[in-house]
C-alpha cells in the first residue's frame, strides 16, 4: 500500500511549490516523466531503482516515488521533491523484493500534489497494481468515462487509508481500468485496454509477481530495454541503463507490451507501429549519452551545431554555448566554422530547480541565479552564443543583457532547435500558444526583441536530417502544427481537465502565470492560420 510520508517528519523533501531557477515568469519547455522497472531476484532492486531514477531526474522534479514486490505485496513510498530528497538510505532498505517500478514526475495533467505523485497503486482481491507513465493522454474525458461506467470494481480492497485527495491525473484512469479483470489475466487486460489509450505514454507496471511495459503505438516517448547478469530493465533512456551497469538490448517498440515473470521475457503487439518520435528530445529533454533510434543524442546535437554554421555564418572572436544545453551545438558550431570555442557562462551546478520562491530583488538578477558570464573571457569579443530553444524571449534578452554588460562587443544568436509555434499535447510543458514569441513575430523582430546583433535557427529539414529519422517518422507538431494523433475538441483537452470544470474562468499557476483551460493553447492549435 503507498507510503504518505508525514508532514511532521524530520527527513526534509520538498512542499511541490516549484519555481524555475531562473525567472518564474519564464518557464521554458519542461520536461515529462522518467521511469524505470526492473525485475531482478537476489538484487536491491529499491537501490536499482533509486540509482535509476537519479539518472533519469532531468525529465521531472516535481515528485518521485517507488513501488517494489516481493511476491507477496506491494508497497510504495512517494513524495513530492527531487529523488535524492525523497529518499534516504533507510528508506531504501525498508524495501525488501525482486521487482521495482519507479517514477519522477513533471506534471503534464493534472496538479503537482503528492495524490498525483507516482507510481499510482490500486488494490484488488485478485492483487495490487503499480503504474508510472512517461507522456500524455489525448482521450482522458473518454477514458473517465470508462472508468465511470464501470462503476465500483468487484473485488476492489478498502483499504480504510485517509489518503491526502483523489488522484486527479490521466495516469490513475489507467491504472484503474487494468486493474478490472475479473475474468481474464493482466496481461490479457492490458491487450483489450491499451488499443483505447490515446495519445503519447510509456507505461512501466507490476502486480506482485510480473513487471510490464508498453509504448503508445506512434511511441513518441523513448523507451529502452537492458539486461542485468540476474534480471531485466526497463527504462524512459539508456544513460539510466548505464548507471546500474544493465547490457542494452533494444528498444521497447511502438505498439509493443512486454511482460517479464520467473518464465523470462515474452513480448506483444498490440497495436500496428506508426513511429512518430518526439524530435524536441534530439534537440532538449533527452541526455546527451543517452541513444535514441540508434542514434546518440550528443552526436545528433553536434551535428546539430555544425549545419547551424554552415546556414548561419557569423564574423566572431569566440563561440559559446549556454550550458548545459546547448554545449553540443557549440562545439559542432566551432567546429564547422573554425571559431575557437570557450566557455563563457559559468553553470551554478546545484541549481536546476528550487523549492523557494526567489525575492523580488533575487528575481530582478535574472539568469544569474543560475548562469554568470566569465568577464575575462568575452570582454571586447564578438560572440555566437548558441542555445537549444526560444520560448518566450524573456532568458535570451536577458542573457543578451548581461553578456553585453560584461563586456562583449556582438552577441550572435544560434538557435539549435526550429522557432517553436505550437504546444505539445504528448507530454511536453511548453507555454501557451499565445505566449510563444515566435507565433507573433518574425525571426528579424525576434532578434530585435532579445537586442541580438544576429539571429538563426536551425531549419526543421536540417534538424530532420541530423537526427538520421525520416521526416515521416517524427512527431515535429511543436514546429509545425502537425499533430500526429488527431486532437479532440479543446474543451477535451488540458492539463486540469480532471481538476477544473470547463466552463471555470482563468485561473493561475504557482509561478502566477495564466493556465489555459483550453489545454495550454488547445483552442488555437485546432484553429491554425
Amino acid at each position: 500500500m503507498p507510503s504518505h510520508p508525514p508532514r511532521s517528519s524530520a527527513r526534509k523533501g520538498g512542499d511541490g511549490r516549484l519555481t524555475t531557477a531562473l525567472d518564474p515568469h519564464d518557464l521554458g519547455p519542461q520536461d515529462q516523466c522518467g521511469v524505470f522497472g526492473v525485475w531482478a531476484p537476489g538484487e536491491d532492486v529499491a537501490k536499482l531503482a533509486y540509482f535509476g531514477l537519479y539518472a533519469l531526474q532531468h525529465r521531472g522534479q516535481e515528485s518521485a516515488g517507488i513501488a517494489v514486490s516481493d511476491g507477496r505485496q506491494i508497497l510504495v513510498y512517494k513524495d513530492m521533491g527531487l529523488v535524492s530528497q525523497v529518499f534516504d538510505e533507510s528508506t531504501l532498505e525498508a524495501f525488501k523484493g525482486h521487482i521495482a517500478v519507479g517514477h519522477c514526475r513533471y506534471s503534464t495533467t493534472g496538479a503537482s500534489t503528492w495524490h498525483n505523485a507516482q507510481p499510482t497503486f490500486h488494490p484488488t482481491v485478485d492483487g495490487s497494481i503499480a503504474l508510472g507513465h512517461n507522456g500524455n493522454l489525448i482521450n482522458t474525458a473518454e477514458l473517465a468515462e470508462m472508468v465511470a461506467a464501470q462503476g465500483g470494481l468487484e473485488g476492489e480492497l478498502d483499504l480504510q487509508v485517509k489518503l491526502p485527495g483523489q488522484a486527479t491525473n490521466d495516469t490513475s484512469l489507467v491504472t484503474t481500468l487494468l486493474a478490472h479483470h475479473p475474468d481474464t489475466s493482466l496481461e490479457e487486460r492490458a491487450v483489450e485496454v491499451l488499443p483505447t489509450i490515446q495519445g503519447a505514454y510509456s507505461f512501466i507496471w507490476m502486480n506482485e509477481k510480473t513487471l510490464y511495459a508498453a509504448r503508445d503505438p506512434q511511441g513518441i516517448r523513448p523507451l529502452v530495454l537492458g539486461r542485468l547478469e540476474r534480471g531485466w530493465v526497463v527504462a524512459s533512456e539508456t544513460a539510466a541503463l548505464d548507471i546500474v551497469g544493465a547490457s542494452y538490448i533494444r528498444e521497447v517498440d511502438p505498439g509493443e507490451l512486454v511482460v517479464i515473470d520467473a518464465d523470462g521475457l515474452r513480448s506483444r503487439q498490440f497495436a500496428e507501429p506508426a513511429p512518430k518520435h518526439c524530435l524536441f528530445e534530439f534537440v532538449y529533454l533527452a541526455r546527451p549519452d543517452t541513444r535514441i533510434t540508434d542514434q546518440r543524442i550528443h552526436s545528433v546535437r553536434v551535428e546539430i551545431g555544425r549545419k547551424l554554421a554552415k546556414a548561419f555564418p557569423a564574423d566572431a572572436d569566440l563561440v559559446i554555448p549556454v550550458p548545459e544545453s546547448g554545449t553540443p551545438a557549440a562545439i559542432g558550431y566551432a567546429e564547422a566554422s573554425g571559431i575557437p570555442y570557450g566557455t563563457g557562462l559559468v553553470k551554478n551546478s546545484y541549481v536546476g530547480r528550487t523549492f523557494i520562491q526567489p525575492s523580488q530583488t533575487i528575481r530582478q538578477l535574472g539568469i544569474r541565479l543560475k548562469l554568470n558570464p566569465l568577464r575575462d573571457v568575452i570582454e571586447g569579443k564578438r560572440l555566437v552564443v548558441v542555445d537549444d530553444s526560444i520560448v518566450r524571449g524573456n532568458t535570451q534578452r536577458a542573457l543578451v543583457r548581461m553578456l553585453r554588460e560584461a563586456g562583449a562587443r556582438e552577441v550572435h544568436v544560434r538557435i539549435s532547435s526550429p522557432p517553436v509555434k505550437w504546444p505539445c499535447f504528448y507530454g511536453i510543458d511548453f507555454a501557451t500558444r499565445a505566449e510563444l514569441i515566435a507565433n507573433g513575430l518574425s525571426t528579424d523582430e525576434i532578434c530585435r526583441s532579445i537586442d541580438a546583433d544576429s539571429l538563426g535557427y536551425i531549419s526543421l529539414e536540417d534538424l530532420v536530417e541530423s537526427t538520421s529519422v525520416p521526416m515521416d517518422h517524427l512527431c515535429r507538431a511543436c514546429f509545425d502544427g502537425v499533430y500526429p494523433i488527431d486532437l479532440p475538441n479543446p474543451e477535451r483537452l488540458g492539463k486540469n481537465h480532471l481538476e477544473l470544470p470547463v466552463a471555470s474562468p482563468a485561473v493561475t499557476d504557482v509561478d502566477g502565470l495564466v493556465v489555459s483551460l483550453a489545454g495550454a493553447g488547445a483552442g488555437d492549435s485546432l484553429e491554425r492560420p
